[in-house]
């Protein structure tokens, strides 16, 4: 099976990408909700955050408090890789098995923090949706009511673009119109089901 992997700067756009390569018959993993289903209660993942970062990461109900983790994320570097350490086996591990018997003509598996992680070994192209910082930091801004500095650290604690573009075997441009979007994913897709007939 033909592994893109998709990923891209926080803001950039991935799950709109990701939304119309469903919309033309595509296989879509993606990580951001494998992340929530790891940590439900009473799973390995979820009791080692706890152990690691304190029962103030839960909710009333015994939850993980997403937002509270993520700020603490993105306020502290050793948290963040603290973190990371914990998350990202549990969440690649699920993910190998989703993908080992998920249908398609090809499989796009979304990996925010792939260029991060290293994980370019775990797909066979990478796609990145890209767009101007800027973009990006007014899209947090209105989407998460972020400060322009909350998502200035936000932007610095991922890989920089360049860093990005460097590993991507594709590049989506998403600082424009969305029609220009929906062709440039029709256009990938027909090459994508090339490339996995002769995979």
């Amino acid at each position: 099976m033909l592994r893109i992997g998709l990923t891209g700067g926080i803001a950039s756009g991935k799950s709109t990408v990701a939304d119309l390569f469903v919309a033309r018959g595509a296989t879509v993993l993606d990580t951001d909700v494998i992340a929530r289903e790891v940590v439900v209660p009473g799973s390995h993942a979820l009791a080692a955050l706890v152990a690691a970062q304190g029962g103030g990461i839960l909710d009333d109900e015994g939850h993980l408090d997403r937002a509270e983790l993520r700020r603490r994320i993105f306020a502290d570097a050793v948290t963040r890789r603290e973190v990371e350490s914990i998350l990202h086996p549990e969440i690649i591990r699920e993910l190998e098995r989703q993908a080992g018997f998920a249908p398609g003509p090809y499989q796009v598996l979304v990996i925010p923090l792939l260029v991060e992680a290293g994980l370019e070994h775990v797909v066979d192209r990478v796609l990145v949706v890209d767009c101007p910082e800027e973009a990006q930091i007014g899209r947090l801004m209105a989407r998460d009511r972020a400060s322009r500095e909350d998502a200035m650290r936000m932007l610095d604690s991922q890989a920089t673009r360049e860093r990005r573009l460097a590993a991507a075997d594709d590049v989506i441009d998403n600082g424009g119109a969305t029609t220009d979007l929906t062709a440039r994913v029709a256009e990938l897709d027909r090459r994508y089901r090339i490339l996995a007939r002769q995979h």
